[in-house]
């Protein structure tokens, strides 16, 4: 990473805004999968002991611009005192002359936590009377929220454009192994794309091309694939406008672009469903394919076996039910298996691993799936270009 790092900033009694990405599943009150609160701690670790007076802000869910007690902070809150261990101070706001008074009497103990920055309609628009408030409140500013830097807001990009800033080790991390898939992989490399949308991932295919040994498709997106092959595939998810792209990847990437060779076919996406798996151009009229099956985890598997760096995004299909989830479970017991340097590129593959309790098996596990895709296809983050880059020494 040639971005300037928490680890490069002079941090001693500093008021440090730090942006987190605590956008994490409540029920009743509480959290229910803490994962990014723990993958924020590091960073949190290390300001507090180089003497910094860490102050947190991140969004949680979509209130729409407005305060919503259904997505307040206080469970983020009180989940992060238990696993700091440390006291964090909860305020009830994120700006104005309330929480500038509550930073200037805060006894530097533990953290801060600011409310919901999406309770503020200034944040997605990157409105800068907010970006002064927030930036009014701390000497530096490090942005922690890889899973939040694809989209220019007050706290990813006004911020920063206000005060001394630099990228965490969250942050570092993520971008680290991006660049290293993206820009030295070591070879065989092999990436898997699963996922509904073939027009979600159409750069993305075209950017692993590039680097890529081999291409496996799997999911949905793969049936826009067979139609353009001239298949019939029953009722499976087909994004018609994107056949000629489809046809046009498939010529392009040759044998680099491996399919799936069965499927397991429902008659409707219902866990009781009756299935059937079946050769992938003999799906039956009016069946779907909702997971790639038995032959092509294997196919896969094979083509995993040797590999020395694997990238992974997107099920392979309808995993959050069982009858449709084996295909995704072979795939990730695959990648966990091997030897190679896997980097899982966040959402629903993330979700997957942590299902199976494969998450301490791979070498890194993204926490941003949309930023980890644009990433990847080379869209540039805003809130990583903003960051300064690193001098050289």
């Amino acid at each position: 990473m040639n971005k300037r790092s928490v680890r490069d900033l002079d941090l001693r009694d500093k008021r440090v805004l730090v942006r987190v990405d605590f956008n994490v599943p409540i029920k009743d009150g509480a959290v229910t999968d803490d994962t990014r609160i723990e993958r924020a701690l590091p960073n949190i670790r290390y300001l507090l002991s180089e003497g910094a007076k860490p102050i947190l802000i991140s969004h949680l869910g979509r209130p729409k611009g407005e305060p919503n007690p259904q997505y307040a902070m206080d469970p983020v809150a009180k989940r992060l005192e238990q696993l700091l261990g440390e006291p964090v101070l909860k305020l009830d706001a994120a700006v104005g002359p309330e929480v500038e008074e509550a930073v200037e009497n805060w006894d530097g103990a533990g953290v801060v936590l600011l409310e919901n920055s999406r309770f503020y309609p200034g944040e997605t628009k990157n409105d800068p009377e907010l970006s002064d408030g927030l930036a009014a409140l701390a000497d530096l500013y490090v942005n922690d929220a890889f899973g939040a830097a694809h989209r220019a807001h007050a706290t990813t990009v006004g911020v920063a454009e206000r005060l001394p800033a630099a990228a965490g080790l969250l942050m570092e991390a993520e971008l680290d192994y991006l660049d290293s898939v993206l820009q030295s992989p070591e070879h065989p490399f092999v990436a898997i794309l699963g996922g509904a949308k073939v027009s979600d991932k159409i750069g993305v295919i075209e950017s692993l091309l590039g680097v890529a040994d081999t291409l496996l498709i799997g999911g949905a997106m793969c049936f826009t694939f067979f139609k353009a092959r001239g298949y019939e595939v029953g009722a499976s998810l087909v994004e018609e406008d994107y056949l000629e792209e489809a046809k046009r990847l498939m010529e392009e990437a040759g044998d680099k672009l491996v399919l799936p060779v069965d499927v397991v076919a429902a008659e409707k996406m219902e866990e009781d469903a009756a299935t059937r798996t079946v050769k992938v151009d003999e799906i039956p009229a009016g069946w779907m394919g909702l997971d790639v099956g038995p032959e092509t985890v294997e196919l896969f598997r094979e083509r995993l076996s040797g590999a020395k760096t694997i990238f992974w995004n997107g099920p392979m299909g309808v995993f959050e039910m069982d009858a449709f989830a084996k295909g995704t479970e072979g795939v990730a017991r695959a990648v966990a298996g091997s030897d190679a340097t896997s980097v899982i590129g966040g959402g629903d593959s993330v979700a997957a691993v942590n299902k199976l309790g494969l998450e301490g098996e791979m070498s890194h596990i993204s926490t941003g799936g949309g930023a980890s895709l644009e990433y990847v296809e080379g869209k540039e983050l805003p809130g990583v270009a903003v960051l300064p880059d690193r001098e050289e020494s």
